[in-house]
């Protein structure tokens, strides 16, 4: 039921349950997350705005995504979840941003999605969404990171932590005890498919001014889909895709597989 019957002075009125209010932060965060993909893929859809203003797109995706990102935050937080949850989430945050710490300067040896993927599962989509804004930018502001990259990191790890929750509510029913080997192995290939998606949506915000115009690599403003998505796509396989995203693949699916029991089931026991 999304509401109960509440009386007051005699006349009854609708009161919101908690799972309504659920239900409300979960359809806010998907809608501001597709609003955020929209604004993350806009060199794909260049061809759709006026000339003018294609110009001017990636200012305003620099301009509007914290905002977005802020809203789908605020969303989360309409279900006011236990003081407990945001305390480990607060904690998990810290620690998946010391984790970002500990690979900077190595190339796609990033240990933090590891314990992002794992807690997302562990937390479900919301907060795993959550998880992955926070510690990317916590790990920005203590690295002196800030700049127009970190809106589009921000949301591929929030999208890599809100995907993990998903995963996690096939393959781990009830959140709690030791997880078996299958839910371990689904959640590992999870991460390799993310570790890709991530290198791919971060890539979106360098990609058109990484080259020149003479390349069959580059961007070409007012390009429709035919023509950018196969340039892009070359120039992510040949910059990332084959070095940085398959480092990244593998480091984190084998730290998933290492770790991922004891680390799941003591995530079960806090919560």
């Amino acid at each position: 039921m999304s509401a109960v019957p509440a009386a007051v002075g005699g006349v009854e009125r609708a009161v919101a349950t908690p799972d309504r209010a659920r239900w409300v932060s979960r359809g806010l965060v998907m809608l501001t997350s597709l609003l955020g993909a929209a604004m993350l893929g806009w060199p794909l859809v260049g061809a759709a705005l006026p000339r003018a203003d294609g110009q001017s797109a990636p200012w305003l995706v620099v301009v509007l995504l914290p905002l977005v990102l802020a809203a789908a935050l605020a969303a989360v937080t309409r279900d006011r979840p236990d003081p407990r949850s945001l305390a480990l989430l607060g904690v998990l945050a810290a620690l998946t941003a010391a984790l970002r710490l500990m690979g900077t300067g190595i190339g796609g040896v990033e240990p933090m999605f590891m314990l992002l993927v794992l807690a997302g599962a562990a937390l479900g989509p919301s907060l795993g969404f959550t998880l992955g804004a926070l510690a990317m930018l916590v790990s920005a502001l203590l690295t002196a990171g800030v700049g127009p990259w970190l809106p589009f990191q921000a949301f591929a790890a929030a999208w890599v932590g809100a995907g993990a929750g998903l995963v996690g509510r096939v393959v781990l029913p009830g959140g709690r005890g030791r997880p078996g080997r299958r839910a371990i192995v689904a959640l590992a290939a999870y991460a390799v498919v993310a570790a890709y998606l991530y290198g791919l949506a971060t890539n979106l915000w360098f990609w058109p001014f990484a080259l020149g115009g003479a390349t069959q690599l580059s961007y070409v403003p007012g390009g429709g889909l035919a023509e950018n998505v196969p340039r892009f796509l070359a120039y992510s396989l040949a910059t990332s895709t084959l070095s940085v995203d398959t480092v990244r693949a593998v480091v984190t699916a084998a730290g998933v597989l290492a770790l991922g029991r004891p680390v799941l089931a003591t995530l079960g026991r806090v919560r």
